[in-house]
């Protein structure tokens, strides 16, 4: 079985971003860093990916 057939390549990274964001805004107080690596680890994201999230998500936009 082609290993996309249950996930199209960047279907986990739209859900990644769409989870964080819901938790961000579930709950603000709690850390950008945290939350980043719980979704990375829950949607089992490659290194490249992770580092597109940690670069764009991590810091808040000033």
């Amino acid at each position: 079985m082609d290993q996309y057939a249950m996930h199209p390549p960047g279907d986990k990274m739209k859900k990644a971003i769409k989870e964080f964001s819901e938790l961000l805004l579930e709950s603000p107080g709690k850390n950008r860093w945290q939350l980043l690596q719980q979704v990375e680890l829950k949607y089992d994201l490659s290194p490249q990916e992770c580092e597109f999230l940690n670069n764009h998500f991590s810091q808040e936009n000033s």
